[in-house]
């Protein structure tokens, strides 16, 4: 089959013709036709390579021969519902519950992120006998109508927004540009009392909550609901939670009688480096009520889970309704998450993540350095961001610049995007195979086109001495009150990779 049907400019026609408007496509100004890809590399039409830096869905690599050949050889034999027997089904939850703490054990499998977080609130209302939800401001949990309503990141965009009376948003826990910053003493416990704040609030009008995190997503119901979270937060900017703050959200929500969600869909599969799943980067002894993952699961193979505890699963199941999704936990599905699983542990992808996302973070330091559009580096392994601004000490988001950024490194043949609440956030979330070489290349060619920006904006670092006197502030700040922030840095190399302490059976 050729690899190109259509020229360019007909596809785009087909595309206008045939596809919904508001499916919107990168760079729409001058759209890239890609028609393969392999590692952490895709190529166009006229075969020219360009570098992905974005495409945290193609974990492993675009095509690994492992993954595409295990969903050939079963579609081969056979691909069925999980109405019959299969031993791919029950050796894939296995084999994924071994990642996860003993008592997170029970498997629901789906085929999106959407489709777990909106599974996920089922299981939430069930368990609770409540709606309300705690959410975090910015966040993004998916495209269906029950995530919608909980995904500010979304329903702020709204031309006439619909703030539903069950969802509760919490502010971002933003230690660089939120409520509480560096120079605050706790900025966990602040972050987390504002949750404890709205639960009482909706108390004392008779609601309940539950809460949820996708690196912060937190939901709350008429009696005690759930909180859902990003474990770390990509739509919202790169954000990393201040350590504890998790904790604290989990007793208050707790407490009051709901359960936490922690939306994994991003940033799971140890792509954070030192964990396998983000919201372990919180301590041990934080352990969600569920988990929701998608993305990368399957490489790029529509799968996705919610694993949950004993408890929750039987109050699901005491409603009386049976569950059942017709390609959930397909034999085929089964088969590409297993391999991904493989992958990731013989090509340590996850030590691939630290080492490699360690070095770009340092890259990025060093760069900051020498440009002042630069406001703050953050991040976790191979999920970093970097946040432009115009001016160091009012912090006034770089937005423009930061597109200007994106299409020029695209012309590089450098794919990366922008995001957060003023996307003005560059976000690394690459294939895990991403290696040192890309980092200095990726850096490389940001370094020149701000530099570029800078001359013709007449920005230099002399000129903001004073900016320059408050960063220095601002990390004795840091140093002074003793903060511990979930952030890449040089001593991430000494860390211990925490991977699955039970063995694979």
């Amino acid at each position: 089959m050729a690899s190109e049907v259509f020229s360019k400019q007909k596809t785009i026609y087909l595309r206008k013709k045939h596809i919904g408007p508001s499916c919107k496509v990168f760079f729409s100004h001058d759209p890239i036709k890609i028609v393969r890809a392999k590692g952490q590399y895709m190529y166009n039409e006229k075969n020219e390579q360009y570098l992905d830096c974005i495409n945290n869905v193609a974990h492993v690599g675009h095509s690994h021969p492992e993954v595409v050949s295990a969903g050939a050889k079963q579609m081969e034999l056979l691909n069925t519902n999980s109405r019959f027997l299969h031993d791919n089904l029950v050796q894939y939850a296995q084999r994924l519950q071994a990642t996860l703490p003993e008592k997170l054990s029970v498997c629901y499998f789906v085929n999106s992120g959407s489709e777990a977080n909106d599974l996920a609130l089922r299981l939430a209302w069930q368990y609770t006998g409540h709606k309300d939800i705690i959410t975090l401001d910015n966040a993004y949990h998916g495209h269906v109508s029950s995530l919608i309503n909980i995904s500010p990141y979304k329903f702020h965009q709204l031309a006439q927004p619909e703030h539903s009376q069950h969802v509760h948003v919490a502010p971002s826990p933003d230690i660089y540009r939120g409520k509480y910053r560096e120079d605050h003493p706790d900025p966990a416990t602040a972050y987390a009392d504002d949750v404890k704040d709205i639960i009482e609030k909706a108390h004392a009008k008779g609601c309940k909550l539950f809460c949820s995190a996708r690196w912060l997503l937190i939901r709350a119901s008429s009696q005690m609901g759930p909180t859902e979270s990003y474990t770390a937060r990509s739509c919202g900017g790169q954000v990393i939670p201040p350590v504890g703050y998790f904790q604290k959200v989990a007793q208050h929500v707790r407490t009051a009688g709901g359960i936490f969600i922690a939306d994994e869909v991003q940033v799971g599969f140890g792509r954070v480096g030192t964990h396998f799943w983000a919201f372990q980067l919180q301590g041990e002894d934080f352990i969600p009520d569920i988990v929701t993952m998608g993305k990368p699961i399957g490489n790029g193979h529509p799968m996705s889970c919610v694993v949950t505890t004993r408890e929750v699963a039987e109050s699901f199941m005491s409603s009386g309704m049976d569950y059942f999704n017709t390609f959930g936990g397909n034999p085929v599905s089964c088969a590409i998450g297993l391999a991904v699983l493989d992958v990731i542990e013989k090509e340590d992808l996850q030590g691939n993540a630290l080492r490699v996302g360690g070095y770009l973070t340092e890259l990025l330091k060093k760069l900051k350095e020498r440009h002042p559009l630069i406001g703050d580096i953050r991040g976790r392994g191979l999920f970093v961001g970097v946040e432009l601004v115009k001016d160091w000490i009012k912090r006034t988001p770089a937005t423009a610049e930061a597109q200007d950024v994106i299409y020029r490194l695209k012309d590089q043949r450098i794919l990366l995007s922008a995001d957060g609440p003023h996307r003005n956030v560059l976000k690394f979330k690459p294939p895990m195979c991403f290696s040192t070489a890309d980092a200095d290349l990726a850096v490389e060619k940001i370094d020149q086109i701000l530099t570029d920006l800078e001359n013709a904006l007449g920005l230099c670092m002399s000129a903001n001495k004073d900016s320059n006197n408050a960063h220095s502030k601002r990390k004795e700040i840091l140093e002074e009150n003793g903060h511990e922030f979930l952030s890449n840095d040089t001593s991430d190399n000494q860390h211990t990779i925490k991977t699955n302490k039970r063995q694979r059976t």
